[in-house]
């Protein structure tokens, strides 16, 4: 197989900034997906209605021209999150959800949630109004391991949550162990997950090799191989509770690489070529236009996009930079080569 067409996919995990820093990216996303479901945690965080629509605006002003892309917007969770603002928010057919940080799981992430009994109403209001819960599954206690994290918010909150709210849309964001994998597929229909192109193609072994990997350091980490291994089962299994959420997060040279590196892979300037080279290693294209344009459209109760896009097997090589403000942006898997190039989206 030479050739790959598909529905045009959706990004259901994008990190695009703001101001001058979203201008220098956000036309990659457009050039790869149909939409994204944008996250919120700017610096100040996206708290309510108002804020969302407002940054919906500052993105569809800064992409390309005649660009289709949408970006679907959600809020940023805090303590103080009130039943009114679910309320306006769920009204609007640009919001798609909110978004739960435990306070200081990652990126600007202080303001998140110091105790999830607190949002108890707030879910409840969620599940009346049909407005989907978007979770970073890791709990941050010093002294829990932080390769797990993920599985200790499981068993500690996510079934908690689960089972005090039956009926609220869960997506369960880039996850990156097999216990995920296992607890999304015992699950009813109202929990589903993401799963990013590089937690799909490195273990953690990638953040060691030849010395401190800090472009390969993000926000779950990344897990030993068998939870990688579980992943790309699950991806490209055909299971419909999974599908396409890069958290790709663009963070300059300097503030990767400097004494306290930040958190983040950025992955959008080829994102759809890397989950085909992940695809590529299972020798098995049979689901790749169910998982990456199909599965989240259907679980979000959105329609699937009308286009197409088409792949090509050629060899061709990442850039080892791409142009940022402050200092250069280091894509994933920069300096590369993938078999995979995408030619047309149309």
């Amino acid at each position: 197989m030479n050739k790959i067409s598909i529905i045009t996919p959706d990004d259901w995990h994008l990190h695009l900034r703001d101001e001058s820093f979203m201008t220098a990216i956000v036309g990659d996303s457009a050039n790869q997906f149909g939409r994204a479901i944008i996250m919120p945690n700017l610096n100040p965080p996206v708290r309510d209605c108002a804020q969302a629509l407002a940054y919906r605006e500052r993105i569809k002003a800064a992409l390309p021209k005649q660009s289709r892309f949408e970006p679907m917007m959600t809020l940023y969770l805090t303590d103080h999150t009130s039943i009114a603002d679910i309320k306006t928010a769920s009204k609007s057919k640009f919001i798609h959800g909110a978004k739960l940080y435990p306070a200081g799981a990652t990126t600007n992430s202080d303001a998140g949630v110091t105790d999830i009994g607190k949002l108890y109403p707030v879910f409840e209001q969620m599940q009346k109004s049909g407005f989907m819960l978007q979770v970073h599954g890791e709990v941050t206690s010093p002294e829990v391991d932080i390769f797990d994290r993920e599985k200790i918010f499981i068993e500690r909150q996510l079934q908690r949550i689960r089972k005090d709210f039956p009926e609220l849309g869960i997506v369960f964001e880039h996850i990156t162990t097999r216990e995920a994998v296992e607890f999304v597929r015992a699950c009813d229909a109202s929990l589903a997950a993401t799963i990013t192109p590089h937690h799909l193609l490195i273990n953690r072994n990638a953040l060691f090799q030849g010395g401190i990997r800090p472009h390969h350091y993000c926000l779950p980490v990344a897990k030993r191989e068998r939870h990688r291994r579980a992943l790309l089962e699950a991806a490209c299994g055909g299971e419909k509770f999974f599908f396409a959420g890069t958290d790709s997060a663009p963070h300059s040279k300097s503030a990767k690489e400097s004494a306290c590196g930040c958190a983040g892979i950025y992955s959008a300037h080829s994102a759809v070529e890397l989950y085909a080279e992940a695809f590529e290693s299972s020798a098995d294209f049979t689901h790749f236009e169910t998982f990456m344009s199909c599965n989240g459209a259907d679980f979000y109760g959105l329609p699937q996009n009308t286009g197409s896009i088409t792949l090509e097997r050629t060899e061709w090589t990442i850039p080892d930079s791409l142009p940022y403000p402050e200092s250069d942006l280091i894509p994933f898997k920069a300096g590369q080569t993938l078999h995979w190039k995408l030619v047309a989206n149309g």
